[in-house]
């Protein structure tokens, strides 16, 4: 896991969670720059208005606080 702090990611991998009717998704997240760089993390976490497929190729920035990942994605337009 990743130690506290803010990381540029970049989604390579969505799927649903598996759980009927959650709208949850589960993303792996590949670590772009810094130590970390190469490092894959999953979260799950709700991405309201957007296809799993479109998920894919995203830029994100994953934010991790008390060894929690929050991931919000740095979409334009």
């Amino acid at each position: 896991m990743l130690e506290d702090g803010t990381y540029s990611a970049i989604v390579i991998a969505a799927d649903d969670d598996g759980e009927e009717g959650s709208g949850a998704v589960r993303v792996e997240l590949a670590v772009t720059s810094g130590p970390h760089k190469g490092d894959v993390i999953a979260v799950r976490g709700r991405f309201p208005g957007i296809a799993i497929l479109d998920l894919l190729a995203e830029p994100a920035t994953v934010t991790v606080r008390d060894g929690r990942p929050g991931v919000t994605l740095d979409r334009s337009g």
